[in-house]
């Protein structure tokens, strides 16, 4: 390949991808400072009242707690606008920084033990992101809701989107009330299915708001609203399933599932949808992969050390299970819950 070649396909970033990945950033700071400010809120209402963890609701007159909560909603926002501008292949994967941004403002803010290992939990997930972003399809040209509709109901993906459909209607009607309590996979299929139909609605959505607010009214057409009602339904359906989830297995177990199953379907449903790879090459395509499973790794790492310290001879000790679990933290303060928020996802 000639220098020019070499040009001509690592151009650089589109100025919409910059616009998503600077509101991608700034959500998964909003969101992983929230963690500490809710638990900050937390703590302080337990002091003088009925803590969450034992069902106790003292935490809704704390102001500080409501400053964490408000936090959070800033960061779901920037989230929502990110899909507007990159493709879901960028912006998803980049949901692991906010349980980085958390770990280590509870390392310094709550003197909250990080382990090595959660440290290099860590860095995996930068040197993950970092590869996504700079091989990151540029995002494509849109003019109106109505060449979504047309993407979205083209044979690829209407294909895509039946087959999870009867996927999930099987796992809720023959599957789940058999094993759903004993098998994690099928709470957290339904979960990551409905979680790619939702990105891709909430896509669309974005696409056409930011385009009626440039002068180019969108809420005129019908689809805008298919959409909206297409959002609805997954989401009611992936909450629900998510808290059936939470409370039937370990938090620290639900989470890093789920984050591997919703961004992999996420990117499936993407790159049928907005057909992302057809704009790259191999080397580019391979490369997003890498940086992928890198960020995989390192969610999982953090997770897998999250109750472990240093022992005398630098050891791992696994510490027993501390109450904070119950308000979506475990020891090193990390967000064990991450998918609790209204992130879509």
């Amino acid at each position: 390949m000639d220098t020019q070649s070499w040009k001509d396909v690592y151009k650089g970033m589109s100025s919409d991808n910059i616009k998503g990945l600077v509101l991608a950033l700034s959500s998964s700071l909003f969101i992983g400072a929230s963690f500490i400010v809710k638990k900050k809120g937390l703590k302080k209402a337990g002091a003088s009242g009925l803590r969450a963890g034992v069902g106790g609701y003292s935490y809704l007159y704390e102001p500080l707690w409501w400053v964490g909560m408000i936090t959070m909603i800033v960061g779901e926002v920037a989230n929502f606008a990110a899909y507007a501008f990159a493709p879901a292949i960028l912006v998803t994967p980049l949901g692991a920084l906010s349980i980085i941004i958390s770990a280590v403002l509870a390392h310094i803010i709550l003197r909250e033990k990080l382990h090595t290992f959660g440290i290099l939990g860590c860095a995996l997930c930068v040197v993950g992101s970092t590869t996504i972003v700079l091989h990151a399809p540029q995002e494509r040209e849109i003019q109106s809701v109505k060449e979504v509709w047309d993407l979205a109901t083209e044979p690829a993906f209407l294909l895509y989107a039946v087959v999870v459909i009867i996927a999930v209607l099987t796992l809720i009607f023959h599957y789940l009330p058999q094993y759903g309590q004993t098998h994690i996979m099928f709470y957290i299929g339904v979960c990551s299915l409905m979680g790619s139909l939702s990105v891709m609605s909430v896509k669309a959505i974005g696409i056409a708001l930011k385009l009626t607010l440039s002068g180019t009214n969108q809420l005129i057409y019908p689809q805008t609203w298919a959409f909206t009602l297409i959002v609805i339904v997954c989401v009611l359906t992936q909450m629900n399933y998510l808290n059936k989830a939470l409370d039937s297995f370990n938090t620290a177990v639900v989470s890093p599932i789920y984050y591997v199953m919703f961004t992999s379907l996420t990117i499936l449903a993407s790159v049928i949808m907005f057909k992302d790879w057809d704009r790259q090459n191999p080397t580019q395509i391979v490369t997003e992969m890498c940086g992928f499973v890198t960020i995989l790794s390192g969610t999982f790492l953090l997770h897998k050390t999250k109750d472990m310290v240093d022992g005398p001879a630098m050891l791992p000790v696994r510490l027993p299970k501390h109450g904070d679990e119950e308000n979506g933290f475990g020891q090193e303060g990390i967000p064990l819950r991450r998918q609790d928020s209204l992130r879509l996802p």
